[in-house]
């Protein structure tokens, strides 16, 4: 697999991990992604001061409404990451 495939992979495989916890296996309650994010990007977390920020960007997850985080949410929230650490990284 090349690089970008394999992180594809991972990123179904973090997802269907945390998921499968609780509720419907192909979609993450709130607490199952906030235990993901507070796992998976604890970085990110700890710069979180307050702790409604964190519950704030969780619920900002739930683009549809549905009280449910699916996949196409989540990669939503990756692909911000992502693009906000590769402007402080191609910064330095």
């Amino acid at each position: 697999m090349t690089a970008p495939e394999s992180a594809m992979c991972t990123l179904m495989d973090v997802f269907g991990q945390y998921a499968k916890e609780e509720g419907k296996k192909d979609t993450l309650s709130k607490a199952e992604a906030k235990k993901l994010l507070t796992e998976q990007f604890p970085g990110l977390l700890k710069k979180a001061k307050k702790p409604e920020v964190v519950d704030k960007l969780i619920s900002s997850l739930d683009i549809n409404g549905d009280a449910e985080i699916d996949f196409a949410e989540f990669l939503v929230i990756v692909g911000s990451i992502t693009c906000a650490c590769h402007g402080r990284c191609t910064k330095k």
